[in-house]
């Protein structure tokens, strides 16, 4: 299967990609963006997945690519109007990834009002490491993962912080939008993004979960 993540060693077929804006205060206050009162969702196009091994390229567009950590959550069982005190029962795994993103594109995006696809759907946009089983992680809220750059801590993420927990997430995607088989939902990043730079090599860690790593091509 074609850019298929493995969960715990199989490969797994991918739906929609989810992605979460602004759900760590101390991030949204690095970009001087406003918190906002539901969760903040936008839409990356599958084409965006990128596995580990892969090299990321840096879009010619921009010359302002930032990386952006986050926990990963893989849906195993969608549905519609699903309840808060039932939405990790559709969880199948967790993982680590990136949410790049081409922040002067989307600077200007906004300016005029723009969506926000060409500074975060281009190619290798969405990179996601292995998943881990639901099973081996008691509560998502317990979890802390973070991300090197070239050896130096650049993110460090506690999921205790988010502002709209995995189970509230999965609880509001349901209700708007519905959730399918292989959704992925990129859970959002805690403060410390900056851009990459051709040669940076990533090393990012769910702590005693799962690690990936990255290069970006030279």
């Amino acid at each position: 299967m074609t850019n298929a993540p493995l969960l715990d060693g199989r490969p797994c077929r991918i739906a929609n990609l989810f992605c979460i804006g602004r759900n760590f205060v101390a991030h949204a206050a690095e970009l001087g963006n406003t918190v906002e009162p539901e969760p903040l969702v936008f839409l990356k196009p599958t084409s965006a997945l990128l596995l580990e091994g892969a090299p990321i390229v840096l879009p010619g567009y921009s010359g302002d690519v930032h990386h952006e950590c986050e926990l990963v959550v893989l849906i195993g069982k969608g549905g519609d109007h699903i309840a808060e005190a039932d939405a990790l029962s559709h969880v199948a795994g967790y993982g680590i990834g990136l949410d790049l993103t081409a922040r002067d594109v989307q600077n200007e995006a906004k300016a005029k009002g723009h969506p926000w696809t060409k500074a975060k759907g281009f190619r290798g946009a969405a990179c996601v490491s292995a998943l881990v089983p639901a099973a081996r992680v008691a509560d998502p809220q317990a979890l802390t993962f973070s991300l090197k750059v070239n050896g130096e801590m650049r993110q460090l993420g506690d999921t205790s912080l988010m502002l709209f927990g995995v189970a509230r997430l999965i609880a509001e995607l349901s209700e708007r939008y519905g959730l399918s088989d292989g959704d992925l939902i990129y859970t959002g990043t805690p403060a410390g993004v900056a851009a990459l730079r051709p040669g940076d090599t990533l090393e990012l860690t769910l702590t005693g979960l799962v690690s990936a790593r990255w290069e970006v091509a030279a």
